[in-house]
């Protein structure tokens, strides 16, 4: 099987600093460089380093030849990777000393998709190829239904979040992944009423999963972050790719959270997101036990 993202390809401005500036305040920053984001192209990269073929479909501006260069450098098909007249979707991120970060994202190209392109990105979609969709570009329902009119698996990040886009797609995804605080607003609008199954992920804390068939929690292995950006991302493409190989959902959710844990000891996004082999070698060191590496 196969894995076709419709995502996000943004151009990230790090920005380390002693704390994040509070509203009407101006911090200096330690340092400064630029990585290949967005929760598409981070999400493609860690399924491809998990193992899995991934076609992108996305877009970029006229700045964006860097960043289609690296993730053919890392195997990932982007011949669906359309350019627009807008810049490249830039995100600058502030990081504390303690890893956490905020945010500032701009869509730019990312918002320019046409229904045509989205037909055209997934014509070679085969039943039970897994479809991954999220918040950071345009037309995401339309994708849904093409997505279930090729018979995918299709799993929804439903970040950032927007509760009209979660309630206009929710009748084509098969999988919803939220963190805890988005968790928490599916629950006031819809309680008892929303039935798909669910993953939510909660950090160090680890994940979660609930459907009408099963409920249980993974653990996070235990490690010192220094940058947190783009964790959600690398675990989500991880499970992605290990329910690909056809791993279960719970042996997924213990893939992704070493590979999570592990992204999170390193300072960037997509370069920081490691390869298969160097989870396996994480793990080994952890001294965890678990079927699901071996």
């Amino acid at each position: 099987m196969t894995i076709f993202n419709f995502g996000s390809i943004v151009i990230d401005n790090f920005y380390k600093t002693p704390r994040i500036p509070i509203p009407g305040e101006s911090v200096r920053a330690e340092s400064f460089k630029k990585g290949l984001g967005g929760k598409g192209a981070n999400q493609s990269i860690a399924a491809k380093k998990a193992g899995s073929d991934v076609f992108h479909i996305g877009a970029v501006g006229p700045d964006g030849n860097r960043e289609l260069e690296l993730m053919k450098k890392h195997g990932i098909d982007v011949d669906h990777v359309n350019y627009s007249n807008l810049n490249t979707g830039h995100a600058n991120i502030t990081i504390d000393p303690s890893g956490e970060n905020a945010i500032t994202f701009y869509a730019g190209a990312n918002d320019t998709q046409t229904l045509e392109r989205i037909k055209k990105g997934f014509e070679n979609a085969k039943p039970k190829d897994i479809c991954l969709l999220q918040n950071e570009v345009n037309l995401v329902l339309e994708a849904a239904k093409i997505a279930k009119s090729h018979k995918m698996k299709v799993i929804y990040s439903a970040a950032p979040f927007d509760l009209s886009h979660v309630r206009k797609v929710l009748s084509f995804i098969d999988l919803v992944v939220v963190n805890e605080t988005e968790y928490a607003l599916l629950l006031k609008a819809f309680g008892k009423r929303f039935n798909k199954p669910l993953l939510i992920t909660n950090g160090a804390k680890g994940s979660c999963y609930l459907s009408n068939d099963d409920n249980f929690r993974v653990k996070s292995p235990t490690v010192q972050p220094v940058d947190t950006t783009g964790a959600g991302d690398t675990y989500l493409g991880y499970f992605a790719s290990s329910l690909d190989q056809k791993k279960s959902v719970h042996d997924a959710m213990e893939i992704a959270s070493f590979a999570a844990a592990l992204q999170v000891t390193r300072y960037g996004t997509s370069e920081a997101i490691p390869s298969l082999s160097e989870v396996k070698i994480f793990w080994k060191k952890s001294g965890i036990q678990t079927l699901a590496l071996h």
